[in-house]
């Protein structure tokens, strides 16, 4: 009878213990942090996208036709498939010919100096007419030598006039703009979100 008492009672007294144990860590993180970690826990390991930008210190020209491999870094923590990226990782991939431009494609992640795998993808990086053959200088040199063509043009075939002169200049311009390959510029920050 004596056993059979202590063990009852001993079993109170732990079912009290786990109450009050429950309560005591639940009074410790209060009530709003206990129903709002969940949903940030939840949102956090299903990050949509990863903030990213090169890590190049300089500014790259890509062409659209063929691949670069080329590092970018994470911009803002996040946490992909329950490892958190921290600011700073470098991602590892290539910048690989897509319609309309390039698309970066990230297959790992340097954390701590240990690399794991991350299957990542940005949009469509657009290309543009290469700005370095369409600047005010680019176009000044095609219409100088679009000058000098009209001007040896017109003594070959006679008197070079003013005309023929300024033809050459506005053709040789428009050679150099229309002619101008199409890159993908990718600065320092500009921001190239991934996703996983």
């Amino acid at each position: 009878m004596t056993s059979h008492l202590h063990t009852h009672t001993l079993r109170n007294t732990l079912a009290t213990l786990a109450t009050g144990s429950v309560l005591l860590v639940g009074g410790a993180y209060g009530a709003d942090s206990a129903v709002a970690s969940p949903e940030t826990a939840v949102r956090i390991a299903q990050a949509e996208v990863i903030p990213a930008s090169s890590i190049q210190q300089q500014t790259l020209y890509l062409n659209n036709d063929r691949a670069y491999s080329y590092n970018l870094e994470v911009e803002q923590g996040v946490t992909v498939n329950g490892r958190y990226l921290p600011p700073g990782a470098e991602i590892q991939g290539q910048y690989v010919p897509a319609e309309g431009g390039l698309r970066y494609e990230a297959n790992a992640v340097i954390i701590d100096g240990r690399s794991y795998p991350l299957n990542a993808t940005s949009g469509v990086l657009t290309d543009i007419k290469d700005p370095r053959d369409t600047d005010t200088g680019a176009i000044a040199e095609d219409a100088g030598i679009g000058a000098a063509g009209g001007l040896v043009l017109g003594e070959v075939l006679g008197d070079a006039d003013l005309a023929e002169i300024l033809g050459g200049a506005a053709a040789g311009a428009a050679v150099g703009n229309v002619t101008a390959d199409r890159v993908v510029v990718v600065k320092p920050n500009d921001p190239i979100n991934l996703y996983p």
